[in-house]
């Protein structure tokens, strides 16, 4: 029964997919009641093998938009056929974004880069950088599953330093690299959806979250320093000793700067790519960027002549891992009918004419001081960076706020960063936990807790001189 389900499930999701492109290019409403009824039965399938944990979060979305379309007294039926239809894009990308590891397994891109990096990172300071904007990097291309793989090769370069010290100094790097990149990489769905549910501009929001992120990995590499001391450990010493030790292994190697540039072309070419179509084309990101994938991950083995290990991983991927994220998929829909059932009944700007009702009568306090912390909340109670978002942007996406979005945007998502930080129920501490075989709550709150508060009042200073001298 479980198998059938599964099989049944990743057929209807992936239907549900294909019908978000077919109803934006020759949309009708049947064709979008199709697309509703591919995503309640795909949901509905997913209760038949989740287990209880896991279904516990969507099922607890759905009582509560039950709840608000009783007491608003809005349509049921129409609140079905709309609602479960509001993340027909995000879950596409979500389901093609994962092709785009299909093309780094194909060369070891990865290990040549961390290779031809290392004599440039001979100090612990230059590494600990280097550590992050190789996070940061690959987090483009692999989303979370940067940190094991930047993790593994990290802690094969330095498997003679064992202590806490070098763990706190690995995975400080690396979780937080991993949630400063929510805040301006493309291809990240949260940030997405927030620059397209609030109607943000790309190129200024991927600026300024850059330019924060930036800020936000020296102000890292800073507490580092700090750290090491308390530590009293000479990390520079342990990494000058192993960059040694490789230094004659290394000398007569060159095939590996090949990798390196072919690495550097294909990021290029990606993200080029998703920016020029942004700009011919005035279609939705959440439909742009699947498309940019698909055609750049087809020419990329039609160049080289390998369009095989398309069919091979394209079998793995349906076979395996479409069901596994049947939670991630079920927490969404749950979700879009949450939100839609909040826009329906109007209660989303009753809650944002709250937390302004609350800033008012607080001295000193706006709207984007509390925002951060609507999603920090969420995130501690299990709520993960991408439905909080979700969430909220889905929420204030109808209400008339202040405020440019971009500015919203990067309150949203440095809400997000501090939650990755310090949640122990957020998917990468947990990833990180289980490579360092650290606490899940040493490895977040006990290491970040310091640097997050820093890091708000970083992002709070920027927030309000904008306020102050452009509003």
């Amino acid at each position: 029964m479980i198998r059938f389900a599964k099989r049944g499930y990743t057929l209807f999701i992936s239907l549900y997919a294909i019908m978000h492109f077919f109803v934006y290019f020759a949309g009708s409403e049947t064709s979008s009641t199709v697309l509703s009824i591919f995503g309640l039965v795909a949901f509905l399938l997913g209760y038949f093998f989740l287990p209880v944990k896991q279904a516990s979060i969507s099922l607890l979305l759905i009582v509560i938009a039950l709840i608000i379309h009783f007491t608003a007294g809005t349509s049921l039926i129409d609140g079905i056929v709309s609602g479960f239809g509001v993340m027909s894009g995000l879950i596409a990308l979500l389901l093609i974004v994962p092709m785009i590891s299909w093309v780094l397994e194909e060369k070891p891109y990865i290990e040549s880069v961390i290779n031809f990096a290392q004599n440039l990172l001979n100090t612990s300071r230059k590494f600990y950088f280097g550590m992050m904007v190789i996070t940061q990097i690959i987090s483009y291309f692999l989303l979370f599953g940067s940190i094991p793989m930047v993790y593994g090769m990290v802690n094969d370069f330095l498997s003679n330093q064992k202590g806490e010290a070098w763990e706190n100094y690995k995975g400080t790097a690396m979780l937080r690299a991993f949630s400063l990149t929510t805040m301006w990489v493309v291809s990240i769905p949260s940030f997405i959806f927030a620059v397209d549910a609030l109607g943000a501009s790309l190129s200024l929001s991927i600026l300024q979250g850059f330019v924060i992120s930036l800020a936000g990995i020296m102000l890292s590499v800073l507490f580092s320093y700090y750290q090491e001391r308390h530590y009293g450990v000479d990390l520079t010493e342990g990494i000058q000793e192993e960059l040694r030790k490789i230094a004659e292994v290394k000398k007569d190697e060159t095939k590996g700067n090949r990798d390196v540039y072919e690495f550097a072309l294909l990021f290029i070419s990606l993200f080029g790519s998703i920016f020029l179509l942004n700009a011919l084309w005035s279609a939705e990101l959440l439909l742009i960027i699947p498309i940019v994938i698909v055609f750049w991950v087809l020419l990329y083995f039609l160049i080289r002549t390998k369009l095989s290990s398309i069919i091979t991983n394209a079998k793995t991927y349906i076979r395996k891992d479409i069901p596994n994220k049947g939670q991630q998929f079920s927490i969404l829909l749950a979700a879009g009918f949450l939100i839609n059932s909040v826009n329906q009944s109007g209660y989303g700007k009753y809650i944002v004419d709250g937390i302004f009702y609350l800033t008012d009568a607080v001295p000193f306090l706006n709207f984007l001081w509390v925002l951060p912390f609507v999603v920090i909340t969420l995130g501690f109670i299990g709520l993960g960076p991408l439905t909080v978002i979700v969430l909220v942007s889905g929420i204030l996406q109808g209400v008339d706020l202040p405020y440019p979005p971009e500015i919203v945007v990067l309150g949203i998502t440095s809400g997000s960063v501090i939650s990755i930080m310090l949640s122990p129920l957020i998917l990468p501490s947990i990833i990180l936990s289980s490579v360092n075989r650290l606490s899940i709550i040493k490895n977040g709150l006990l290491f970040n807790y310091k640097y997050a508060i820093a890091f708000y009042f970083m992002v709070q200073i920027y927030l309000q001189l904008f306020i102050v001298l452009f509003l």
